[in-house]
């Protein structure tokens, strides 16, 4: 069974392209407000990327289908010395616009990957109360539900289909897919891969988020496509797929990662467009970026003489 793939590089507060109520699941997660070695300045405040949030969630209800699931994986996030309720806020904004709150997963990595800084550290230096700050080693996978399932539509699919999305449970049960925390090990951060300097996740993740709440031949939605992880999965699981990019930057990365080919030896089909409000901000991103490692570098130097 051949599926299709819909690429469009442009703004998600606007999905002119798809369809209302015609998206099945939607896995994404947003960009990590003004993180310093992914999106530093990317914002001009926190109220502008909570705007964002807010006027992407009004799109994203027209588009979602009654009854399924939009699934954030976000963290709350550190800048300049500032702690920002994002998890809280993106949570509550999602709710206004007419999502039921679901669940949170947590996903948990692997204790040698913590990434940007070691806030533990402080107390290493001034062993006194008030001086903790944790190391973050998890992100929260957020769900919300358009309304309630209704259940009687497993009963109405096709036999093939209803087998081909059926899930195993002895890899529920055994990967421990049942509880509220997820150990996947994150995209590590290897010099010269697909991913370098974007904040991709795993594939484990919109791997499992897809089997466990669309069916084969359903369409599943990433609004801010990133790498392209999220359509490479829903492509491979059999699951059609809309995304949206603003940076045209990302094109040749989000092709290369799909396996995009002119001459496909499938029946899969991929499409792109290129609108007008689409931006380039990948060679913008990481002069800052290397602006922002050199002033660490430097903060940590005079840190050690101190």
């Amino acid at each position: 069974m051949g599926t299709w793939h819909k690429i469009i590089f442009g703004d998600c507060r606007n999905m002119k392209e798809i369809p209302t109520e015609s998206v099945h699941l939607m896995v994404t997660s947003p960009p990590y407000y003004n993180a310093p070695f992914d999106y530093p300045g990317l914002f001009k405040s926190y109220d502008s990327f909570l705007q964002l949030i807010e006027d992407f969630g009004k799109e994203l209800y027209r588009v979602m289908a009654p009854g399924r699931i939009a699934a954030f994986v976000t963290d709350d996030m550190l800048v300049d010395g500032e702690k920002y309720p994002v998890v809280a806020d993106i949570t509550r904004i999602i709710m206004q616009t007419g999502f039921r709150y679901r669940d949170k997963i947590v996903w948990r990595k692997p204790e040698g990957y913590t990434r940007i800084s070691r806030r533990s550290g402080v107390l290493l230096q001034h062993p006194y109360p008030m001086y903790f700050y944790p190391d973050n080693l998890q992100e929260s996978i957020l769900l919300f539900q358009k309304g309630q399932f209704d259940y009687s539509y497993i009963k109405h699919l096709p036999p093939k289909i209803k087998e081909a999305s059926k899930i195993q449970l002895s890899e529920f049960n055994d990967d421990k897919w049942n509880l509220t925390v997820w150990e996947i090990v994150n995209v590590l951060p290897v010099p010269g891969r697909l991913e370098e300097g974007i904040a991709a996740f795993p594939e484990e993740i919109p791997r499992r988020l897809i089997r466990l709440f669309s069916f084969v031949g359903e369409t599943v939605l990433d609004p801010f496509l990133g790498s392209g992880t999220t359509i490479k999965v829903a492509k491979e699981l059999r699951r059609n797929s809309y995304g949206y990019e603003i940076d045209l930057e990302l094109k040749p990365i989000i092709l290369e990662k799909i396996g995009y080919s002119p001459h496909p030896l499938t029946d899969d089909k991929i499409e792109t467009e290129v609108r007008e409000d689409s931006k380039r901000l990948r060679t913008f991103l990481h002069q800052k970026v290397k602006r922002q490692k050199s002033v660490t570098k430097k903060h940590q130097q005079v840190d050690r003489r101190l």
